[in-house]
């Protein structure tokens, strides 16, 4: 399947939101707050991935 540079673009920040909830999960005492924004934000980037390979 050919990926779009758009989705290419998605997934490369869908991957650092990623890494940063990973960093942000394994501090001893992780701001919820943060963590709950990022996870939103990363599902956020996950549906439109979707929604736009379904496009395609």
């Amino acid at each position: 399947m050919n990926t779009s540079p758009r989705i290419r673009s998605l997934e490369e920040r869908h991957a650092v939101l990623d890494r940063q909830i990973g960093e942000e999960d394994g501090r001893p005492k992780p701001n919820d707050t943060e963590l709950n924004r990022l996870k939103r934000e990363k599902l956020r980037l996950k549906e439109e991935i979707e929604k736009l390979r379904r496009q395609n």
